[in-house]
């Protein structure tokens, strides 16, 4: 402290010692000046450098050190004390350009003395310096003790990983003063981001490879650093796969058999790519046969020879044959030998004395006799042309009237009750014996049988004529009556309910007993029918409605749809996936069910509505799908029946799009299905349902299994599920979720969270799994899912509380928030399908329809006709919203009929006839509005 004090006199004196000369010579007033001037003011002290945080790394003590100008003192000050004056190293200079003095000092901190801080603050210095203006401070210095842990909070997992895949590997560096900086080394390289792109770390320090590359597989290590140690992680081995690709197919072989059926095939080889580092091998076969068939080469063949000529004048005659039998087809070879064959006809006479004359010839052959002969021989081959002709029209008459014969119209057939005595058993070389069939679809009640009733007094062989009994109303009905009708070689019995004349138009019930006919045993042979997935019914001029149960398929047949007089057993199936091929190809996708509706073949006068769920998101503001129906052959192939938005006037049918389901007007009855491709440049998106499932029974075993399916957003493929895993034994344990599914060829990956760790473990070995996105995208109809495989601490274990988070990658996704009680016998959970309703699965005759025939009738009559002011069937179609394409409706016989079709099919859930009424209120049919009030069910 002396010197520090003698220091500041040194310091001071010059400037007393200049004030005191001064005033010594103040006495000389008349050589003073009137003012003087003051001395410059010194500033305040400046840090030129300020003490910085520093780190003591093991034992070795830290310097501080700050610098001041101009600074008559400068002292530490750590944790708000003063730091010894004798721990201090101070230097004192000169600043040459601004003449003040610039003061340095340094100080050492120890790790003891950072130690011996109690508290939470850390230990922190700063410097104060001096000068005759006042004081000033510098920043603190924070001193810590440097460290590093040994043990890595998170090292990186080894993968496996297709080609083109993200990839995540993560690290969670030990905990260290400084913080640990961190590198990733790939096969001992440092991996710079800067250099190669497809690498990020983040600033989590994990390392991200934006797409799997082959030459990214390697050795994958995490190393951490900071002033004290290097730490590496454990080494993870990413193994970049190559799942196969098939090769583009060769071309067809030719048919290997010369003639007749035979099979060609063609090839494809799973290498575009080849599977590397153990990629799935290609789903699918190599080789694909198809059936083929060459014409054979028929060679020809003589016909028999013709009846010799009559003899000539030359004393020959001939005879012909023609190469007809067969004749030669497909390249074979023609008949060898002469056509025409000639010899003498008077043994040899002629021959032997050529110098006769024809005079003196015992038999002379004047030329008028020869002309005779020929014309003779024509008349005759004339004639029997005409008898086989007749004898032939008379065998296919007989044989058309023994096997299509009329059905007996209702009128005759309820009159033949009335003559039991007249019927006739069938033929016994009948070659198709009893058997139940449908019988004829008698959808008309009892008070409208009117006109002319006929007598089935004939049997199989007699005449057909038909004799007119009566006009009158029918006698009372008997109990029990049994109305026989014949149909050529077939036999129909029809039972009638004894109330069948009501007269409040109730719909008459029929058993019946018959035979099949070949249609119908076709598709008994080719479709399977099982139950919850097909429906049939007998339906005839009347029409109806066939509606599978709870998966929004159904046909609407519309009243005179099947010509007067014929009856059809017609059905409607939904093919499964396994059962048949699907219509989709390249990026295509299935959007509904594949629907078989028949029989195929028939007649129809007017078209019916096929109605299908579809999965399609359509309330994009732009058109994002290329929507096109298909059908498929009786060879198995799928051919294109028009693309939605370009129908033309060659188009077959017409597609009615809405949000969930679509419905076809068409003519053709077969197999059909609607398929989608996204329209660029906007990818679509499909309605998917997210299903858990969980065991219903308590479970005897410490396993514990959750599936999650992810299937077509439509009734029917939640039918499917739900029966699946009742047959399983699962139970649905939260309402289905829905979800879009991007046309982005990013995969649907499903993870497991928040599992309590106490009571359960995961034995899944990865942290997530991935349905790929072609499965999901391709519509293949096959239930996908998903298991999440747990096992429980003990039996006495009940509860389960997790999260199960479903999402596509870089898309959309959904979370089950899921806490059960597993010993609980869950109750079966059934919820029934979105759009599904509890119809009937058949509806015969007008109860199948909401719009009475009358009413029908007379909007017909009224908007059929074109109308100048445009108030016809074609404003009904743009408020009906079904003018998207309004020639295929110019080009029926009544536009308004196939209209009102339509309708009856788009609201077939709802019984009222409002959205109708609204239609025609707002053209200002104010006539049929009045008819459909007075006779109408509004």
């Amino acid at each position: 402290r002396r010197s520090s004090w003698q220091h500041r006199q040194d310091h001071f004196n010059p400037f007393c010692f200049s004030l005191c000369s001064e005033s010594t010579d103040y006495s000389d007033a008349e050589v003073l000046p009137d003012s003087f001037p003051s001395a410059p003011a010194e500033p305040l002290p400046e840090f030129l450098l300020e003490p910085e945080d520093a780190f003591i790394v093991k034992n070795r003590p830290v310097q501080l050190r700050c610098r001041a100008s101009p600074a008559t003192q400068i002292y530490f000050k750590c944790n708000g004390e003063w730091v010894n004056q004798n721990d201090h190293v101070t230097r004192e200079s000169l600043d040459q350009l601004t003449g003040l003095v610039v003061r340095e000092v340094d100080i050492s901190v120890s790790r003891t003395q950072v130690e011996e801080l109690f508290g939470l603050e850390d230990y922190w210095c700063q410097c104060v310096a001096w000068s005759a203006a006042g004081t000033t401070k510098s920043n603190r210095a924070y001193v810590r003790i440097a460290y590093l842990r040994k043990n890595f909070e998170q090292e990186p997992l080894g993968r496996e990983v297709r080609l083109e895949q993200e990839v995540l590997l993560q690290c969670r560096p030990p905990e260290g003063m400084p913080a640990a900086e961190v590198d990733w080394l790939k096969n001992e390289d440092v991996i710079d981001p800067s250099q190669d792109s497809n690498f990020l770390i983040t600033i989590d320090h994990d390392l991200i490879i934006k797409q799997a590359r082959l030459l990214d597989t390697a050795n994958y290590t995490c190393v951490a650093r900071n002033v004290v140690a290097k730490r590496r992680s454990s080494t993870a081995t990413l193994i970049v796969y190559v799942s196969g690709g098939w090769s583009s197919w060769t071309e067809w072989s030719e048919c290997n058999a010369r003639c007749g059926r035979g099979w060609q095939r063609r090839t494809r080889s799973c290498t575009n790519p080849a599977p590397l580092n153990g990629g799935a091998f290609c789903e699918g076969p190599p080789v694909q046969r198809v059936t083929c068939t060459t014409l054979c080469p028929v060679d020809g063949g003589w016909t028999e020879w013709a009846k010799w000529s009559a003899c000539g004048t030359e004393c020959t005659h001939w005879r012909s044959r023609e190469c007809q039998d067969p004749p030669p087809i497909n390249g074979g070879k023609h008949c060898s030998g002469s056509m025409m064959e000639s010899k003498n006809c008077t043994e040899g006479l002629c021959a032997r004395n050529k110098k006769i004359s024809i005079e003196h010839a015992s038999h002379p052959l004047t030329p008028g006799m020869g002309v005779a002969v020929y014309t003779g021989l024509v008349v005759a081959l004339l004639l029997s042309v005409i008898m086989v002709l007749c004898v032939g029209v008379l065998a296919y008459r007989r044989r058309c009237r023994h096997l299509h014969g009329d059905i007996t119209d209702s009128s005759s057939a309820l009159t033949a009750a009335f003559h039991p005595g007249n019927y006739k058993p069938p033929r016994q070389d009948n070659p198709h014996p009893l058997h139940p069939s449908a019988p004829p679809d008698l959808t008309a009640t009892a008070g409208a049988f009117r006109g002319p009733l006929f007598s089935l007094q004939q049997g199989v062989n007699d005449s057909p004529h038909k004799i007119p009994m009566t006009t009158s109303p029918l006698l009372d009905p008997l109990p029990g009556l049994k109305i026989k009708v014949y149909n050529a070689s077939t036999l129909s019995s029809l039972e009638l309910p004894a109330d069948m004349c009501s007269s409040d138009g109730e719909i008459l019930s029929l058993k019946s007993v018959g035979t099949v006919g070949r249609e119908r045993e076709y598709h008994s042979h080719t479709l399977s029918r099982e139950p919850g997935l097909s429906t049939s019914a007998t339906l005839g001029h009347l029409g109806g409605r066939l509606t599978i149960p709870n998966t929004g398929v159904s046909l609407l047949v519309p009243p005179g749809t099947i010509p007067q007089g014929k009856f059809y057993e017609m059905y409607l199936i939904i093919n499964k996936w396994d059962k048949t091929t699907l219509p989709s190809e390249g990026s295509q996708t299935v959007l509904s069910p594949v629907v078989s509706c028949g029989p195929s073949g028939m007649l129809l006068n007017r078209p019916v509505v096929l109605t299908l769920p579809h999965c399609a998101q359509l309330d994009t503001p732009t058109p994002d799908w290329t929507l096109t129906l298909k059908t498929q052959t009786h060879q198995g192939a799928w051919e294109e029946v028009l693309t939605v938005g370009e129908e033309t006037l060659s188009s077959p049918c017409y597609l009615q799009l809405e949000e969930e389901c679509c419905h076809v007007l068409m003519e053709q009855l077969g197999t059909y299905g609607l398929v989608g491709q996204s329209c660029p440049p906007q990818p679509a998106c499909k309605r998917l349902q997210l299903a858990l499932f969980a065991p219903r029974a308590p479970c005897l075993s410490l396993d514990y299994s959750l599936r999650i399916y992810c299937i077509h957003d439509t009734p029917h493929a939640l039918k499917e599920v739900l029966d699946l895993e009742r047959s399983l034994g699962g139970v649905l344990l939260e309402d289905p979720k829905p979800l879009l599914f991007k046309d982005s060829y990013h995969n649907l990956r499903l993870s497991i969270h928040d599992i309590p760790h106490t009571h359960w473990r995961s034995k899944l070995l990865a942290k997530y799994q991935e349905i790929p996105f072609y499965h999901i995208w391709s519509g293949s109809q096959r239930p996908l899912h998903c298991t999440f495989s747990l096992e429980r601490g003990s039996l006495a274990v009940s509860q389960l509380a997790c999260k199960i988070c479903v999402r596509q990658v870089e898309g959309e996704g959904q979370i089950f928030q899921l806490h059960t009680d597993i010993q609980e016998t869950l109750p079966p959970h059934s919820p029934l399908p979105s759009g599904g309703t509890c119809l009937p699965s058949s509806q015969v005759g007008p109860y199948a329809f909401r719009l009475p025939d009358s009413i029908r009738q007379k909007i017909c009559a009224s908007l059929d006709a074109p109308s100048a002011r445009g108030c016809d069937w074609r404003l009904l179609a743009r408020s009906l919203g079904f003018d998207r394409y309004l020639n295929y409706f110019a080009t029926k016989p009544s536009p308004t009929g196939v209209l009102l079709d339509l309708w009856e099919a788009c609201h077939q859930g709802d019984a009222d006839l409002v959205s109708l009424a609204t239609a025609l209120e707002e053209m200002g049919k104010s006539e049929v509005l009045v008819v459909m009030t007075t006779d109408g069910d509004c």
